[in-house]
């Protein structure tokens, strides 16, 4: 291990631990046909280095050469990884068996095969932890891991990407910010004599998102697309009229000096666009205290639930039903119908 250790340039500890861990994992079947058939390849005199690289996370090194068959274990892991993402399935693997199967429990004791994949290849997704055996025995069972659930996220992120590229969509997002991000569709109000039209938001960063995708005690949604739209509404005039903080300097008093006097750029106490700057203070005040301070923290600065309760001095779990009945009222001052719409 120290020899080991010294070729790798890490600490002896380290060299270690990756030990025990691959150790621990012997009793998983494709993990330890794994690194049978790296026994194997090794006996046979192959070099090491190569056989290392295509085994990158195992010694956790980072830009190393994929091996030849990582296309098709990508292509594989876009299809079956996704099969295991569903509620009750699981990959089955006999002793013998050259294919793995993917199950389904479709009703209550009942299980339906949706996929097959090779079993070399699931031998590649247990040595990337995309999969766990849960239950050994004649017939081992895996489930997919949330390494693998973040490994499929990204994939799928890197297929939109392509996608758009292809478009002639020059502005693209990284697959690991994708992975983190949902993407929604949300009917806005159009400008001028324009209709409403529907935009792709990302539904993970409002909270306001988040409590919509919750029921209610019937079992409907929590939030109504009217209370849901009315949030957003303030939000939309809290970005326009440019109240939030800044954390860097600002240029725009240097590049406009001159020409807008002591205000240039519209960022001092009274910057920012006057009419959207009005529209807030009249939601606020319609709202009133108590009701406008939760809105503002959640829809304006998106503060989530705890964080707005703690800093408000708010007992837990009070903030959902004080911020539901403030986007009522909002709505309500803001004219929206239940379709979400004025």
């Amino acid at each position: 291990m120290r020899e080991l250790s010294r070729r790798l340039g890490v600490h002896p500890s380290t060299v270690h631990r990756q030990v025990r861990r691959i150790e621990e994992k012997r009793d998983d079947p494709l993990f330890d046909e794994a690194l049978a058939g790296l026994d194997l390849r090794f006996k046979a005199g192959e070099e090491p280095g190569t056989i290392l690289k295509e085994h990158p996370a195992m010694l956790q090194r980072k830009h190393v050469d994929l091996p030849e068959s990582d296309a098709e274990i990508q292509r594989e892991a876009r299809r079956i990884l996704r099969r295991l993402g569903e509620s009750g399935a699981f990959l089955a693997v006999a002793p013998e068996a050259e294919l793995a199967v993917v199950f389904r429990e479709t009703v209550p004791g009942c299980h339906r095969q949706t996929a097959t994949v090779r079993r070399e290849v699931a031998r590649q997704f247990a040595l990337r932890d995309w999969v766990a055996c849960r239950r050994s025995g004649k017939l081992a069972c895996y489930e997919i891991t949330a390494a693998g659930r973040a490994a499929l996220e990204r994939m799928l992120a890197q297929d939109t990407i392509r996608r758009r590229e292809t478009a002639g969509f020059a502005e693209a997002r990284t697959p690991f910010a994708m992975q983190h991000q949902e993407d929604a569709l949300r009917l806005v109000s159009g400008e001028g004599r324009e209709g409403p039209r529907e935009v792709v938001v990302n539904a993970a960063e409002s909270p306001l998102a988040w409590l919509a995708r919750r029921s209610g005690p019937k079992g409907e949604a929590f939030l109504s697309r009217r209370e849901l739209e009315a949030g957003e509404r303030l939000r939309e005039d809290f970005e326009r009229a440019n109240l939030g903080p800044r954390v860097t300097q600002d240029w725009e008093r240097f590049l406009t000096a001159g020409t807008q006097g002591g205000e240039a750029g519209g960022r001092g106490p009274s910057g920012g666009p006057a009419a959207a700057r009005e529209r807030v203070s009249a939601a606020l005040k319609a709202l009133g205290p108590g009701l406008s301070d939760i809105a503002f923290r959640c829809c304006c600065f998106l503060e989530g639930l705890e964080t707005a309760e703690k800093r408000l001095g708010w007992s837990k779990r009070s903030g959902k039903v004080v911020l539901r009945i403030a986007l009522q009222r909002l709505a309500d001052h803001y004219g929206l119908r239940e379709g979400g719409i004025l």
